[in-house]
C-alpha cells in the first residue's frame, strides 16, 4: 500500500462575492452510518454537514448527539447562569438549526436518531443535580472546561432531561422522521482513583439514607457494598426507562436505544462496576436496540478486550444481533490519527461481520478534522458484494470447474518450465442445469436483475464442496487446523486444506455459515470466548503457547455472474434445453 498527498498553495478568490466552489467528488456508498454531535458542529450549517456525510458514502440513520452544551436556555441565579426550562426546553438558535438539520436529512434520505446523555456543561449545571462522591466532590469529566454528570436520582435533573428529549424528538418527527431516541452513555461516574459517585443528596435518600462507603471500586468489595451497587443499578435503569417513557408520551411508537461505553462499565480492574452501570433492568427487551462502543480499547490495539466485552454484554443483557448497533471511533488526536483510524476502520468491519443491524463511525467532527475516508474493499458498485444466497434449489445441479493459472514455457529441447500463478484454484460454475421450471426461470431472472448482472457478487453453495469435513460431511470442531496459540495471538482465519504436507492447497474461507462454525482449542470444543467476523475467529483470551486451534464449518463461495447478460430462449427451454448461467468465483481479502 502506498500513500500520497497534494498540496495547494496561493489559492485565491477574485472579485466581489467570489468563493471557492465545493467539489462534487463522492465516495461510493458503503455499509456504514454516521454519528455526530451538536457540541462540535453548532457553528457549521446543517447543509454542509449533511453534504459531507452523503459525499463520504454514509447512509441509513444519522446518530445525532444533541450535546452537553449550546442547546439549553439559561436563567440567572446569584452570580451565575444555570440551565432553565423557563419558556422552552432548548434555545431558539439551537431549535432553528435542528429544524433545518432534520428537514434536510429527511430530504436526502437519512433517518435520524436523537441522542441525549446524562451530562451538562458544569458551569451551568445546578449543584444539586450533580452526581457526587462520598466526600461530596462533584462528578466531572476531564474536558477543559469540564462537564458534570447528572444524578439519575435527582428529580429536577431527570425532569429537565425528559423535557429536552421530548423537544428534540418532536423536531425530528415534525420533519417526517420516524421517532427514534437514544439514551447516551448513562452511568454512575467513577473517578480516576476508583471513587464511584452515587452519594449526592437525592441518591443517598433513594439508597436508604446512609449508604455504605465504597472508597475504591477497584478493590475487593463486601456484600453490603455489592448490594449498594445493585441498588444504584436499579436507580439508573429506572431513570433511563422513565426518560424513554417520557418521549413515548408524545410518540408511543418511538424506537428506544441505549448506548453503553464498554471500557468504563466493563473495566476489568473493577469487575463489580457492572452491577451499577450495566443494570439487569436493561436486559432485552427493555430497549429496542442496544448500542455498544469501545473506542478506548480499539485505539489502544486491545482487540481482545473488545471481544470479551461484547461477549459479556451478550451474556448479561441478551440482545440478539438484529437488535444491536456498534459505534466505532474516534481518533483521540490529529497526531495519532494515522495510527488509530485504521484500527477504528477494522473494528467497524469486524462489527459488520458479526451481522449486527447497523455500524456507525463516531464521530463526524473527528472524521472532518482528520480526513478519514472509508472505502469498502474493491470500492464501488462494480465490486460490491450482496450477502445473499444464490437460490439453493437451482444451484444444486450446477456444473463445477476448478481452474488454476499456470505459465508454461517449452524450451528448445522440449523440456517444460512451469510456474503456478495461483496458490488456490478459482472456481467456475454453470448453474443452468438447475433451472427446471418456469418458476426457477423467473427466480433466476429476478436474482440476476437484483445483482445488476455482473456488478454485484453473492454467495453460492458449491454442490460438491461446502463443508470442512471432507466435501459435504457434517462439520466437527477438529476438521481443519487453524494454527497454534502463542499466548499473544487472538485471531485465526478459517481455512480448508486439500491434500497433506507442504504441497497441500490452503484455501481461505471468507464466507462461512455463521451458525455452523465449531471451534476447538487443544482438542476440546469451546462454545464461548470467541466470535466470528469475516471468516476470522477472534478469541477473547489468546490460546496458550502450543495449544492447537481447529474449526469446522459449512461455507459458501463468493461468486458473480460471468456476464452482464442472461440469454434465455423460450422455445429451446420449452423443449428441455437448459440455459447457460455461468458464474465465476470472486477473490476476497
Amino acid at each position: 500500500t502506498t500513500s500520497g498527498w497534494v498540496t495547494l498553495t496561493n489559492m485565491q478568490c477574485d472579485g466581489a462575492g467570489s468563493v471557492l466552489s465545493v467539489g462534487d467528488v463522492i465516495v461510493p456508498a458503503h455499509g456504514l452510518s454516521m454519528a455526530t454531535g451538536y457540541d462540535d458542529s453548532y457553528n457549521l450549517t446543517p447543509a454542509r454537514l449533511l453534504r459531507t456525510i452523503l459525499q463520504l458514502g454514509y447512509r441509513g440513520d444519522i446518530n445525532h448527539y444533541v450535546g452537553m452544551s449550546h442547546f439549553f436556555r439559561l436563567e440567572p441565579n446569584g452570580n451565575g447562569l444555570y440551565v432553565s426550562l423557563v419558556g422552552r426546553a432548548i434555545n431558539a438558535p439551537c431549535a432553528a438549526w435542528h429544524v433545518d438539520f432534520a428537514a434536510r436529512a429527511k430530504a436526502m434520505g437519512f433517518g435520524l436518531i436523537t441522542s441525549l446523555s446524562y451530562e451538562l456543561f458544569d458551569q451551568h449545571c445546578w449543584n444539586d443535580w450533580k452526581q457526587r462522591a462520598f466526600n461530596n466532590d462533584p462528578a466531572q469529566t476531564g474536558y477543559t472546561p469540564p462537564s458534570a454528570l447528572l444524578s439519575p436520582a435527582s428529580g429536577p435533573a431527570m425532569t429537565y432531561l425528559q423535557a429536552v428529549a421530548r423537544a428534540f424528538v418532536q423536531i425530528a418527527v415534525a420533519a417526517g422522521h420516524a421517532p427514534k431516541f437514544q439514551v447516551g452513555e448513562p452511568w454512575w461516574w467513577i473517578m480516576g482513583d476508583g471513587r464511584i459517585c452515587i452519594y449526592d443528596a437525592a441518591a443517598k435518600v433513594a439508597l436508604g439514607g446512609n449508604p455504605v462507603e465504597i472508597p475504591n471500586i477497584r478493590q475487593p468489595l463486601t456484600a453490603a457494598q455489592k448490594a449498594l451497587l445493585d441498588a444504584a443499578g436499579v436507580l439508573l435503569a429506572n431513570s433511563t426507562l422513565a426518560l424513554i417513557n417520557a418521549v413515548r408520551l408524545d410518540h408511543p411508537t418511538c424506537q428506544s436505544l441505549v448506548l453503553v461505553f464498554l471500557p468504563t462499565v466493563l473495566d476489568e480492574a473493577a469487575p463489580e462496576a457492572k452491577r451499577a452501570n450495566v443494570p439487569l433492568g436493561w436486559a432485552y427487551p427493555a430497549f429496542d436496540i442496544l448500542q455498544l462502543e469501545d473506542y478506548d480499547w480499539i485505539t489502544a490495539g486491545n482487540a481482545g478486550a473488545s471481544v470479551r466485552g461484547i461477549a459479556a454484554m451478550d451474556q448479561r443483557l441478551g440482545y440478539p444481533l438484529a437488535k444491536q448497533h456498534y459505534l466505532s471511533g474516534f481518533a483521540t488526536s490529529a497526531a495519532l490519527a494515522p495510527v488509530q483510524w485504521p484500527l477504528i476502520d477494522e473494528a467497524a468491519q469486524v462489527a459488520r461481520g458479526r451481522g449486527i443491524a447497523a455500524t456507525f463511525i463516531w464521530a463526524l467532527p473527528q472524521v472532518m478534522r482528520d480526513g478519514f475516508t472509508h472505502f469498502d474493499e474493491g470500492a464501488g458498485d462494480v465490486n460490491a458484494f450482496d450477502d445473499v444466497q444464490f437460490p439453493l434449489a437451482i444451484g444444486r445441479k450446477a456444473q463445477v470447474a476448478p481452474a488454476f493459472s499456470t505459465a508454461i514455457v517449452t524450451t528448445a529441447s522440449g523440456h517444460e518450465q512451469r510456474n503456478a500463478d495461483w496458490s488456490s484454484a478459482r472456481l467456475r460454475f454453470d448453474a443452468g442445469p438447475g433451472v427446471r421450471s418456469e418458476a426457477d426461470l423467473q427466480n433466476l431472472i429476478s436474482f440476476f436483475r437484483a445483482r445488476r448482472g455482473a456488478a454485484k457478487a453473492f454467495r453460492f453453495r458449491d454442490p460438491f464442496d461446502f463443508s470442512s469435513n471432507g466435501m459435504t460431511g457434517a462439520p466437527t470442531a477438529l476438521d481443519q487446523s487453524l494454527g497454534n496459540g502463542d499466548g499473544v495471538r487472538t485471531q485465526f482465519p478459517l481455512v480448508k486444506r486439500y491434500g497433506t504436507g507442504p504441497d497441500a492447497e490452503v484455501r481461505p474461507i471468507g464466507r462461512p455459515l455463521a451458525g455452523s462454525v465449531l471451534v476447538a482449542v487443544a482438542g476440546v470444543p469451546v462454545s464461548t470466548g470467541w466470535m466470528l467476523a469475516n471468516g476470522m475467529i477472534s478469541f477473547a483470551t489468546p490460546p496458550a503457547p502450543g495449544q492447537a486451534v481447529s474449526a469446522g464449518f459449512l461455507f459458501d463461495v463468493p461468486v458473480r455472474f460471468a456476464e452482464d447478460r442472461l440469454e434465455i430462449d423460450t422455445i429451446t427451454f420449452a423443449a428441455g434445453e437448459a440455459p447457460s448461467v455461468p458464474l465465476i468465483e470472486v477473490r476476497e481479502g
